[in-house]
């Protein structure tokens, strides 16, 4: 538990970065991050020049950003009492959304995971133990993230999981050429901000505004599940959302999209 919240420290750090700085080596580490649109503006997604790299293997930060749909996903790295209110709403309101999971969460949560499966969510890779991908060996990326896939398949019986989102954000080449080969989409985000650390929430009215301020068509959506605030706004941004005309897809819907 300890060394999850030192590595979500670095993650928050990699949020804050903006553009600037010096140039990234070939073999990385790259750390995803993007400065915040506002106003339905996208974000510069851009900040260490990585794009290229993202896109050539596929990789997804945005949808179709022409078109005003959204893609809900969830890290859990750890449970913290709030998914069953998540899982709640997202029933209520007929949200579709994917969980990235580490193999401590599968260890611990396998009735919220069997859960999540039961009412039509996706399960995604975030890792067996949530390591720096790109410090780690070809052999080691498999290990991990064929772990979280197979102990997942055996509680819930999905049998295929096509997606990944890197632990904190940090990749390189190998760690996306070997995810693809294995049959992962990488997934990033376009929409975040700081909610993974349980000492600092701000209330459901500071989540609901953070999340609702960067709003774009066709963003990816991150939100951390161990936030007691974003549970408790979740249901207000999805009706806002929808108010402002913007539909809840499934990361399975996504069109094949290219971002500019």
């Amino acid at each position: 538990m300890r060394g999850f919240r030192i590595a979500a420290l670095a993650f928050a750090l990699l949020l804050g970065q903006l553009a600037g700085g010096s140039a990234v080596s070939a073999e990385g580490p790259y750390h995803f991050g993007f400065a915040k649109g506002s106003e339905g503006r996208l974000p510069s997604i851009d900040q260490e020049g990585f794009k290229d790299l993202l896109k050539r293997y596929g990789a997804i930060f945005t949808g179709d950003t022409s078109q005003k749909e959204l893609y809900l996903t969830f890290d859990n790295g750890y449970e913290n009492g709030y998914t069953s209110r998540i899982l709640d709403v997202l029933k209520e309101k007929g949200v579709p959304a994917i969980f990235f999971v580490t193999g401590h969460y599968v260890k611990t949560q396998p009735e919220l995971l069997k859960r999540m499966a039961a009412e039509g969510h996706l399960i995604g890779n975030h890792s067996w133990s949530h390591p720096d991908m790109s410090q780690i060996s070809e052999a080691q990326i498999r290990e991990e993230l064929d772990k979280v896939k197979n102990e997942v398949a055996t509680l819930t019986g999905q049998k295929e999981m096509r997606y990944l989102r890197t632990p904190r954000g940090i990749f390189n080449e190998r760690s996306l050429a070997v995810s693809r080969e294995m049959g992962y989409t990488n997934v990033f985000w376009s929409i975040a901000y700081k909610d993974w650390d349980t000492n600092m929430q701000r209330g459901a009215d500071y989540a609901y505004r953070t999340v609702m301020a960067q709003l774009h068509p066709g963003a990816v959506i991150l939100l951390h599940s161990v936030s007691k605030d974003n549970a408790a706004a979740l249901g207000r941004i999805i009706d806002d959302a929808r108010a402002k005309g913007y539909e809840f897809k499934s990361l399975d819907e996504m069109k094949t999209h290219t971002p500019s």
